[in-house]
């Protein structure tokens, strides 16, 4: 099959006009100007990206992953899936650890037959200051048997755990984690500048939604934040106009060239209309697409977004003033970069065909996953 767009965004840049020839689920080839022959499909004034990765999502569509249950994971999939979302991650929430072994044991048997890309455990190894919307009361401290027993229900399945590293053990924990091959991100924490820089070298590699639930940045105590700007690691960042001011994204961009890594952080009511729904065992409340922790004032802790990818690309670059070419580089090659997708995440030859057709607003047209177009 050869495509022709008025641009097709590769990892280098962006080629206008552009075409891409594909066979079967592969790229096989792509170029810029005239194609070598006549186009099967001419995608006229639109803008071809990769595929969307997402690192950092829990739930969709009205469904979460913290039911463990492959009918919510396929609702929660196909949600994002319709919004260019062709590799995602379920990210779980503090829970008991019964309860997350369980869901664990559960989703990575769709990580298996490749519906979902891996497992992110956010939680339950985070700082009681800084715990957000997860459960104070099962927070736990990272002993070695306890993180061993999760991974080992997911039999290579984690690909991701957020933790506090100030915790007792925390920095063992991170090597425990680098040595396992799985990514310890600093999130969910009160750490100093000095505590966050130790579990960079022992082996932290991302930090979980950057200034959201650690210690903020001062110009005499910078904390997680200045040490993960300081440090060649990568960053998430949620770019939904809740979670970070415009000018936020502008300036780590700018201190992060090609370390940012866009996240939805997306619960059940992304996709969904506002309503009441659930964050693991915590009680969540949609007003308006911003969701927060149940409170008689309704100004709780925020609890995850109801952003999908498309979204937070459109945010990027209309609102933030961002180049498209960084902002898809952080949407797609830098995540499958954090886990080691070689895959997937860019076009070029030799990748799956993971593509997402845009119009002029940025909006979704078409998404294709694995050489075959999906939805309608």
């Amino acid at each position: 099959m050869l495509l022709t767009a008025a641009q097709v965004v590769t990892p280098a840049r962006i080629l206008a006009p552009g075409w891409l020839l594909l066979e079967g689920d592969r790229i096989v080839e792509v170029g810029e100007g005239v194609p070598p022959r006549s186009p099967d499909r001419d995608l006229g004034a639109a803008t071809v990206v990769p595929g969307f990765i997402d690192l950092h999502v829990h739930g969709g569509g009205g469904a979460s992953f913290d039911t463990g249950t492959a009918d919510a994971a396929a609702v929660v999939a196909d949600a994002h899936l319709a919004h260019g979302t062709t590799s995602m991650a379920a990210s779980l929430v503090t829970d008991t650890p019964q309860r997350m072994a369980d869901a664990v044991r559960e989703l990575a048997l769709l990580v298996q037959d490749g519906r979902l890309t891996g497992i992110h455990l956010e939680g339950p190894w985070l700082s009681p200051r800084r715990s957000g919307a997860h459960q104070p009361g099962a927070l736990a401290v990272p002993e070695p048997a306890a993180v061993e027993t999760l991974l080992d229900a997911g039999d290579g399945a984690v690909r991701m755990v957020t933790l506090a590293p100030e915790l007792p053990g925390g920095i063992d924990a991170v090597r425990l984690l680098t040595d396992r091959g799985v990514v310890a991100a600093i999130g969910h924490t009160d750490a100093t500048y000095d505590e966050s820089r130790t579990a960079i070298d022992a082996g932290a590699r991302l930090g979980t939604h950057l200034f959201n639930a650690m210690r903020p940045l001062h110009h005499r105590d910078p904390g997680p934040v200045g040490a993960l700007l300081d440090s060649p690691v990568d960053v998430e960042l949620i770019a939904d106009g809740v979670h970070l001011h415009p000018a936020v994204l502008r300036t780590v961009f700018a201190a992060k060239p090609g370390r940012c890594v866009l996240v939805t952080d997306a619960m059940a009511a992304a996709g969904a209309p506002d309503g009441d729904y659930e964050l693991g065992p915590m009680a969540i409340e949609v007003r308006e697409g911003v969701a927060r922790l149940a409170a008689d004032d309704g100004q709780g802790a925020i609890a995850g977004s109801t952003l999908t990818m498309d979204a937070a690309v459109r945010y990027a670059v209309r609102t933030a003033g961002l180049p498209l070419l960084d902002v898809v580089h952080a949407a797609t090659t830098a995540p499958a970069g954090v886990w080691g997708l070689a895959d997937v995440g860019a076009i070029e030859a030799g990748r799956r065909a993971d593509l997402v057709v845009l119009d002029d607003e940025l909006e979704v047209v078409r998404v294709m996953r694995a050489g075959a177009w999906v939805g309608r």
